[in-house]
């Protein structure tokens, strides 16, 4: 075998450098493609060219609803100093009374929506978004911040009012009517979920009158499955009118699509007595009360199960002074049906003070109508049973 010589050897590695460079250029050598460019023009047409009517008027009255109502809509911060261990929750968890740990003020922050009703600056939101807070601060889309005064509120229908001074004008809701709402209808949410302001969902009205969900004292929620997340809690539900028919206040947490807003009409005839009077004055009827289950109902002769079975009447009020008895099943109660304890005790709370109202009664196998004269609540604990919660509630 030859050898080369070095110098040959330098030429040989000079001519396939060179070589193999030619090739690679040739490789990098790409055709020209021309990407076209997906922007609606009049040459670039969309997928669909003509959705359905129907579908084009619903986003433009979802859209409409926003721009109209979300100006309105505002986030509320509360803030409450409490006494914390310098140890941490866990340790008086674990420890209990027998190590009793420094305590240390400490502030806690907690975010909900509200919803402007008056040029003047009142806003209704729900009660647990501001009960205890020190300090609270409203601000609008616009960015604008006021601190929050509290003009009442009221734990029992988780309803409160705020108010705030402004120079300028304020953007104000148009409160519907809670009554007329239907099954099926068109429900949008606007809140501050998370503290992600101004955020729209939309579902529908899923039931009315819903009552026994053990979330309030007095209850009758309109239930929606437009998504309601931590900080929606104060904020509107709406119609496709843009009108106010709900206050969004609570989730199911175990489940999906399951939220609950207090219906306008109470919300406000709460807010009405906050604003007035600083606090709520409910109507009494002096019983304590049980449902009625299947079993009751055939015992009572009954065609279905309602009603709310009196277990006691207390002396001196207005129920002892209409002649109800212990074991009598109340039916109506101002010409509305009751369907429960709940209902019961709500409807008692929204009769007007001082008025007499017919009352339907089941009675040995008999139906009877009583006449009571409707007295103002004492608020205290001990007074009367039909604010108390049904059996198996707590």
């Amino acid at each position: 075998m030859k050898a080369i010589r070095p110098q040959r050897f330098f030429q040989v590695l000079c001519g396939v450098a060179l070589v193999f460079g030619l090739l690679l250029a040739g490789c990098d050598e790409r055709p020209q493609a021309t990407i076209e460019k997906s922007i609606r023009t009049a040459e670039v047409k969309p997928p669909v060219e003509q959705p359905p009517a129907e579908l084009l008027s619903t986003q433009r009255a979802f859209t409409e609803v926003a721009a109209k109502v979300a100006p309105a809509v505002v986030n509320i911060r509360a803030e409450r100093v409490r006494a914390m261990s310098r140890l941490g929750p866990l340790f008086d968890d674990f420890f209990g009374d027998l190590f009793r740990a420094p305590r240390v003020p400490q502030s806690e922050q907690s975010l909900g929506s509200g919803f402007i009703i008056s040029a003047e600056g009142i806003i209704l939101t729900n009660a647990h978004v501001v009960e205890g807070a020190e300090k609270i601060k409203v601000r609008l889309p616009d960015q604008r911040v006021f601190p929050g005064e509290v003009l009442g509120l009221d734990p029992k229908t988780d309803v409160a009012v705020l108010k705030i001074k402004s120079d300028q004008s304020l953007p104000v809701t148009v409160l519907g009517n809670s009554d007329r709402i239907k099954v099926g209808q068109w429900a949008l949410a606007i809140g501050n979920p998370f503290g992600l302001d101004g955020t729209l969902t939309v579902g529908v009205v899923s039931a009315t009158e819903r009552a026994n969900v053990g979330i309030e004292d007095y209850e009758d929620f309109i239930q929606t499955d437009a998504s309601i997340n931590p900080g929606n809690s104060g904020g509107p539900l709406l119609n496709v009118y843009g009108e106010v028919i709900g206050m969004n206040t609570a989730i199911v947490a175990a489940g999906q699509g399951i939220g609950f807003a207090i219906p306008i009409n109470l919300a406000r005839q709460v807010a009405e007595q906050l604003i007035a009077h600083g606090a709520v004055t409910r109507g009494w009827l002096g019983v304590t009360m049980q449902p009625v289950d299947p079993a009751l109902a055939e015992s009572f002769g009954l065609d279905k199960v309602t009603g709310a079975l009196i277990t006691k009447v207390l002396p001196d009020t207005p129920a002892e002074r209409a002649g109800l008895q212990r074991g009598d099943v109340l039916l109506s109660f101002a010409g509305k049906p009751v369907r429960g304890v709940r209902e019961l005790q709500l409807q008692v709370a929204n009769a007007p003070i001082g008025k007499t109202v017919p009352v339907e009664i089941v009675r040995n196998g008999r139906r009877l109508t009583l006449s009571v004269a409707i007295t103002a609540r004492d608020e205290r604990p001990e007074s009367g049973g039909e604010a108390r919660r049904s059996r198996g509630k707590g």
